[in-house]
């Protein structure tokens, strides 16, 4: 493989206030991304072809674009945002994309150079709990009613803010709809029980506009002192006015269905249950596709029996009226961290013989679930098998999990012995002594006041990445990650918190010598055919700890890495950004006497694999670290690759096309 030194092109950053320029429309433009997942139907793939298998050596860095961020970090250290996560638009000739801060930014898609900006200033409240000041996505809207007219048709930009907000920006101009709301921006959180602008509540992710309403979820903090806490309904807005025309209560209240599955008026205070992450949508049946995560607390329900609609749930909604369509619950009375993380993916496949308008939704515990998108039913048979139980007191798990036939699971479930790393005895004994510490078991085995390794942990598996579906092939591609994490509740401090059990200090089990306790590959991407529900490859991402002094003579294969990878696949190739991750994780621990080694985690790559084989084509080094899946288009007749990098006062987007 190839790998290119890189330069730095110094570019301008752009500054907020700098807004009012045209955005230009060149004529001809093809290839676009209009969605954070290329479209609608989040598929995270493109049709283009330009860069294939015989030319990827050529691959090179067009330009690079810094992030308005960094110059407003130098002024205002508080700020503080994490990693760059937005997956950026292209439409009609213009590159759209959202900072960490929640800073807008259009710019010249063949130069990298800044058309306008925009700095609405929600990361001026507090900052979201969590993951801190990070964006996964806008929105694109046109009005087609206004193609006509002087000056092309209306085009908006849609954003759910940091600060509990949702704010339409025209896309030319970069400046506020003062007919969208008040000023150009909506009260998402308004007098919601529990919620603290920004404290708690928040929007990271992505709306979706489906018949001209806006859908927007909320992220929610994960770290409640108390039972009580804010609920994470969803809510459609005109996409014209920003007038809200309905709420869906995600917890459902006293008479509505699914009420009765919160038992001991567990209803009334019980919070999160939010769509934190990306929806999807289908403008034919007018639907759109909410994937929920897990009640308040992530790990101990002791105060909310029952099987908790609707948390950690896909349910299909009727855009127009907010009706409930259909719902599959993924996990009953989730104790482990289990929320959807990712945007179902709809696809349209052929099964026996019969075409399917389905959809494909990847989880953190390692399963596709694939589903009919009209009507909920399952394509192939999802089985209710009992699972072990709780011995934490005033913890009533559920009898019974879901588990889907087909296809199979992308990701090791559970903890065994033969799970273990055993590539020497003295490291196969030493994690067994590990492994008598904690409780153990098969997927779905409840936390503990013990200790239990809880694997996939709360990384997944899959995550807020996704997965990417090729639509010629009907195949998908999944990557994820073994990250265990051990979870041991304790009784919290009660004149802090009113919960009977909290996670004491959720971790990653010790490390051997800073290797991992469990078996390579730690990174994977799967390839899995949605026609026949049967995994067609399996590839490890990355190269992993093979030089390690305890490993470097054993010849190994590629040991993957365990970092949360983002894929995007079009006609020619599958691409995948290494974003972040941690080898080893949890407390290191020496190998019978043997002086500590120092293991560093694999540095940031970009990488190109064959989509028919897995097979690895190219890899460059990237400038910084990727963490958001990669994104192309056309534009002037060359193909673009662009994927957001970095964090801190070094975020960027990097663009990559062919050189000579």
């Amino acid at each position: 493989m190839r790998r290119f030194a890189l330069a730095v092109i110094a570019l301008v950053a752009c500054t907020q206030g700098t807004v009012g320029t045209q955005a230009p429309r060149p004529s001809g433009t093809l290839g676009e991304w209009t969605h954070y997942g290329g479209n609608s139907a989040s598929h995270k793939y493109s049709p283009l072809d330009q860069i294939n298998k015989d030319n990827i050596g050529k691959l090179t860095i067009a330009w690079r674009w810094a992030s308005p961020d960094n110059a407003l970090i130098d002024a205002n250290p508080t700020a503080r945002p994490g990693g760059y996560a937005d997956t950026p638009l292209m439409v009609k000739g213009v590159l759209y994309t959202v900072t960490s801060l929640g800073q807008i930014a259009a710019i010249n898609p063949g130069t990298g150079q800044t058309i306008w900006s925009l700095d609405p200033g929600n990361w001026k409240t507090a900052r979201p709990g969590n993951l801190g000041y990070v964006h996964r996505g806008l929105a694109y809207w046109s009005d087609p009613s206004t193609s006509l007219r002087a000056g092309g048709p209306i085009e908006r930009l849609l954003l759910g803010t940091h600060d509990a907000y949702l704010i339409s920006i025209d896309a030319r101009t970069g400046k506020l709809d003062a007919s969208f709301g008040d000023g150009g921006r909506v009260d998402l959180m308004g007098s919601l029980a529990h919620a603290v602008r920004a404290t708690n509540y928040s929007v990271s992710a992505a709306p979706v506009i489906c018949k001209d309403v806006v859908v927007v979820g909320a992220s929610i903090h994960d770290g409640p002192t108390h039972k009580e806490w804010p609920r994470g309904d969803v809510s459609g807005f005109d996409v014209r006015t920003g007038r809200k025309l309905w709420t869906i209560h995600s917890i459902p209240q006293k008479g509505e269905f699914g009420n009765e599955t919160w038992g001991d008026d567990s209803w009334t205070y019980t919070g999160s249950t939010n769509v934190w992450t990306n929806m999807s949508s289908d403008e034919e049946l007018g639907y759109v596709y909410l994937p929920f995560g897990t009640p308040t607390d992530d790990f101990y329900g002791g105060h909310r029996p029952g099987a908790n609609l609707f948390a950690e749930t896909i349910m299909a909604i009727d855009a127009k009226t907010g009706k409930r369509a259909w719902h599959f619950q993924g996990v009953h009375h989730g104790v482990w961290d289990y929320d959807f993380p990712a945007a179902p993916i709809l696809i349209d496949i052929n099964v026996n013989g019969k075409p399917i308008k389905a959809l494909a939704q990847v989880s953190k515990q390692g399963f596709t679930y694939v589903l009919d998108r009209r009507t909920g039913a399952p394509v192939w048979p999802i089985e209710e098998r009992p699972v072990p139980q709780s011995t934490v007191p005033g913890e009533r798990t559920h009898a019974t999990q879901p588990f889907p036939t087909k296809p199979p699971a992308y990701e090791r479930q559970g903890v065994t012995e033969a799970d273990l790393i055993d590539f020497t005895p003295e490291l196969k004994a030493a994690a067994l002594e590990v492994f008598k510490q904690f409780e153990t078991g098969p997927i779905f085995t409840p936390p503990s006041e013990k200790g239990t390794i809880v694997n996939p942990g709360w990384a997944g598996g899959a995550n807020w990445a996704g997965a990417s579906f090729d639509p010629e092939t009907s195949t998908l591609y999944v990557p994820s990650m073994t990250s265990p994490i051990v979870v041991q509740l304790v009784k919290p401090n009660p004149e802090r918190s009113n919960l009977l059990y909290a996670r004491g200090g959720t971790m990653m089990p010790p490390a051997l010598d800073g290797l991992p306790l469990l078996k390579p590959p730690y990174g994977r991407v799967t390839a899995i055919d949605l026609n026949k529900g049967d995994t067609k490859w399996v590839a490890a991402i990355g190269d992993g700890p093979r030089n390690h002094p305890l490993l470097k003579d054993l010849n190994l294969p590629a040991l993957g890495a365990p970092i949360r990878n983002a894929a995007m696949v079009t006609k020619t190739l599958l691409f995948v950004a290494m974003g972040a991750g941690n080898l080893g994780g949890g407390r290191n621990l020496p190998i019978r006497g043997r002086p500590m080694s120092k293991v560093e985690i694999e540095p940031t790559r970009f990488r190109v694999y064959d989509k028919a084989t897995g097979a690895p084509l190219w890899d460059m080094d990237a400038p910084s670290r990727p963490l958001a899946s990669p994104m192309t288009y056309m534009f002037q007749g060359k193909q673009y690759i662009v994927v957001a990098g970095g964090g801190g006062t070094n975020a960027e987007l990097i663009a990559f096309a062919l050189g000579s």
